[in-house]
């Protein structure tokens, strides 16, 4: 399996999620996931919230991960995995918004979207993560005859490349 991995610092002040907005676009265009613009916006919002939610509720500075994964096995585009990491100790929260609210949707977006999400202790602070597994394309599926394969050959899921990581979460979707 390859893993493509590319990081950015992030500075503890809310204008720095546009930035990594922006970057992250870059680097998802130069992985070819540009192209399938229904899962790189569900990445960049997913980016967004993730890095709003260091800056803004920890004020410390973080690092915004992703990893490009491919199991190679054939149909399966793999999994991209996005974390962040800041030198807070406080466990992420998950708030309840209420009508009109303008925050407190971050981590109910996140479980949303995302296939699996959770966070782990890293240091002196935290690392916060999620996955969203790339599908077959369009044109792969209206190819293929018969049904499509439910798992691969040796019954693993696409998610499973990060399962040490998994292990140490502390909290995801099944």
């Amino acid at each position: 399996m390859q893993v493509l991995q590319v990081q950015l610092e992030v500075g503890p002040d809310p204008a720095e999620v546009g930035r990594a907005r922006r970057w992250a676009r870059s680097r998802l265009v130069g992985s070819g996931i540009g192209d399938d613009e229904p899962l790189a916006e569900t990445l960049i919002l997913l980016i967004s919230e993730l890095v709003t939610n260091a800056v803004v509720h920890t004020g410390c500075p973080a690092v915004l991960r992703m990893l490009f994964g491919s199991t190679g096995a054939p149909g399966n585009a793999g999994t991209v995995r996005v974390e962040v990491a800041d030198t807070s100790c406080r466990p992420p929260q998950q708030r309840h918004a209420e009508g009109e609210d303008t925050g407190g949707r971050g981590l109910e977006l996140v479980d949303g979207l995302a296939d699996r999400w959770g966070w782990q202790p890293e240091g002196a602070g935290k690392r916060i993560w999620c996955e969203v597994d790339r599908g077959i394309p369009l044109i792969q599926v209206q190819m293929q005859p018969g049904p499509p394969e439910r798992e691969n050959a040796d019954g693993c899921g696409a998610g499973a490349a990060y399962e040490a990581h998994e292990a140490h979460a502390g909290s995801h979707r099944a």
